[in-house]
């Protein structure tokens, strides 16, 4: 057990690593000039082209090597997902503030219009990494992205029923609208259950990750799946707890100052709040 625990250790820094960077990376870009936004996706849309045919390339490689490559592909996917919303080029049909005195369904079905373009796109990116990896052995990328995706949902609904920390401070100005669709309270009764839900399953995965049985690319799979959602139980925690997250990325913020802007949002977090007022509960 000892060599397996040991054996976490790469998987656990690797992990991290691309977490913390690449949402750094998408909060600088984010924060550049407006103009610069285009090449950017552009670039980025190059890269997610090739992220799509590693996936398919590689869906039948059952090595260690094949497993991070996979994950990291699944996190191009995502990155890319995530700079056509924070950039404004795929959003919802709502595109202005919860009407004053929203409640119940009606609040529901603003804040969902405010976002529903972008989750059509996320549904469509997962169906083309599941394409990608049809018949293959290598399931990494796919566990990866539904993993990211169900997280996601998760912080969406958690910040539209009500937290302590909204981070406000991560919409960039475009998007400042979207504020008024979360609600500020201590905690919501969805979220117990969502952490409980979470970390019993980042436990499961890691008992595979350390199984003698399992694999060693099979492993290392598990083991990256099960560090990126213990990091996004801890999104879920920072979200209650009365600390803030913004000093992770404190490297990448300059370009704000720059562009006037402030910066997007955390990588496997949602858009963050919901359709009451600033400091209104729900």
């Amino acid at each position: 057990m000892s060599a397996s625990l040991a054996s976490f250790g790469l998987p656990l820094a690797y992990a991290v690593f691309v977490w913390w960077f690449t949402t750094g990376l998408i909060l600088w870009l984010d924060g550049l000039p407006q103009r610069t936004h285009s090449r950017s996706l552009m670039v980025a849309s190059l890269v997610l082209v090739l992220a799509l045919g590693a996936l398919a390339h590689g869906r039948r490689d059952t090595s260690v090597a094949g497993a991070y490559c996979a994950f990291s592909c699944a996190i191009v996917v995502w990155g890319w997902v995530e700079m056509t919303f924070l950039m404004g080029y795929v959003t919802g049909s709502r595109t202005e503030p919860c009407p004053a005195g929203a409640r119940g369904w009606r609040r529901f079905v603003c804040a969902t219009q405010a976002i529903m373009h972008h989750e059509m796109l996320i549904a469509a990116c997962a169906l083309a990494v599941a394409l990608a990896t049809l018949d293959g052995d290598n399931q990494t990328g796919l566990r990866t992205f539904l993993l990211l995706w169900v997280m996601r949902l998760s912080a969406k609904l958690n910040l539209f029923l009500g937290v302590r920390n909204l981070s406000e401070e991560f919409l960039p100005v475009r998007l400042r609208y979207l504020a008024t669709y979360f609600a500020r309270r201590p905690m919501n009764l969805l979220f117990p259950f969502s952490v409980t839900m979470a970390t019993l399953v980042t436990a499961g995965i890691g008992s595979l990750a350390l199984s003698a049985d399992v694999p060693p690319g099979a492993a290392a799979g598990h083991a990256l799946v099960a560090v990126l959602l213990g990091l996004a139980v801890l999104e879920h925690w920072l979200m209650v707890l009365p600390v803030s997250a913004t000093a992770l990325w404190k490297w990448c913020l300059g370009a704000h100052g720059a562009s006037g802007e402030k910066p997007g949002a955390i990588l496997t977090g949602p858009v963050k709040r919901t359709a009451l007022a600033p400091g209104e509960a729900a």
